[in-house]
């Protein structure tokens, strides 16, 4: 869990630094941008690769391995005198969050029950979802108490802490061993249903949310210290929609992503119908951010049983396609921005998530003989 955080902030953390960054490296804001975005695609695209050539290294070694990187790469970070330096250090702990996705499931599920394994993954993603509500700020804070260098390097410490932990007390053990090696209940077509819908779901959230802060003071009329604390309202509500989520996974692990996906789709399409009243936006921002969280999170467990092969391969993969969706959503609004104004974003993003809801339930449809 701690690393699960750690990991999260790391990515996020740019985004509440790039004034900092930006004066201090003397490079422009879009190029400071592209740490996050550089970073979201070499996840994307590293992921699967990662997981299948280190398949057979113990997820011990494999874990220690990757938080090894995290820790170098934050302090590496932290003492870059150029862009250059900075961004290859970026993509460095990319390459190894990618392979944490991939292992950090399997190895966590292994250790408990196959009966609580939903909660076991709920807690990760509490974990992981709490770097955007306390992570990424308090380390904005730290940025602008100090210098945009601390709070990067400060990441190296629960980094660590996790290191020493997994090192000392995880057990070794052959990947292929463990119990949650192999998908519970292997289905090929429940496994390709669940990839697209979460592939279409980051599509259509990103494609609006990525646009949020616009959307909230052009069209909602608020002010932006209200979009402020609005943002952290959301953050709180992606943060309880995991917890809820996490605690039924394991009596409910379809409808609970069905839930999550319409959830999304809802909020998306009501903002844009009704985002003009700030009461009402206010309601829908908090059922889209409730539901971000919850759509991966029920993606990933869904990977653990209907897996064909190896579950770590099957997370990867569904870690890749997640973050391909993110990427192409932010690049699907900024095209349908110019044309349609903010509002359209959300339309097409409400869209894209019907959509992925349709494929979904389609997919529970029993094929013909």
């Amino acid at each position: 869990m701690l690393a699960a955080f750690t990991f999260n902030t790391a990515e996020n953390l740019p985004i509440g630094l790039l004034e900092l960054i930006s004066e201090d490296l003397q490079v422009s804001l879009s190029s400071v941008g592209l740490l996050v975005t550089g970073y979201g695609v070499t996840v994307a695209v590293a992921s699967l690769p990662l997981a299948h050539a280190l398949r057979a290294v113990p997820r011990r070694h494999a874990l220690t391995g990757v938080l090894a990187a995290l820790v170098v790469s934050s302090l590496v970070a932290a003492s870059a005198t150029s862009y250059g330096l900075l961004l290859a250090a970026r993509l460095l702990t990319a390459l190894a969050q990618a392979l944490f996705w991939a292992v950090m499931a399997p190895a966590a599920v292994s250790l408990f029950a196959p009966e609580v394994r939903g909660r076991v993954v709920g807690a990760l993603s509490v974990a992981g979802s709490s770097a955007l509500v306390l992570g990424v700020p308090a380390g904005t804070w730290l940025g602008q108490q100090s210098d945009w260098r601390l709070p990067v390097a400060v990441l190296a410490v629960p980094g660590l802490i996790s290191l020493v932990t997994v090192a000392a007390l995880l057990p070794t053990s052959r990947p292929e061993d463990g119990p949650a090696a192999y998908g519970s209940l292997p289905d090929r077509r429940r496994f390709g249903t669940v990839l697209m819908v979460g592939a279409l779901s980051a599509t259509g959230a990103f494609a609006g949310y990525t646009y949020i802060v616009t959307f909230l003071g052009e069209v909602s009329g608020f002010s932006p210290r209200a979009v402020s604390a609005l943002l952290v309202v959301s953050g709180i509500a992606c943060l309880a929609g995991v917890s809820i989520t996490g605690a039924l996974l394991d009596r409910f692990p379809h409808a609970a992503l069905t839930t999550a996906v319409a959830t999304q789709s809802v909020g998306m399409l009501g903002l844009y119908v009704t985002g003009t009243g700030q009461v009402t936006a206010v309601v829908f921002l908090v059922l889209m951010g409730g539901a971000l969280g919850p759509v991966f999170m029920t993606t990933q467990n869904a990977m653990l049983q209907c897996a064909p092969g190896r579950t770590d391969l099957a997370l990867a993969a569904n870690s890749g396609a997640y973050n391909v969706g993110i990427a192409a959503g932010a690049a699907i609004g900024g095209l349908v921005l110019p044309l349609a104004d903010v509002r359209g974003t959300f339309l097409v993003g409400g869209l894209l998530s019907s959509a992925a809801c349709a494929v979904l339930l389609a997919g529970r449809t029993p094929a013909r003989p």
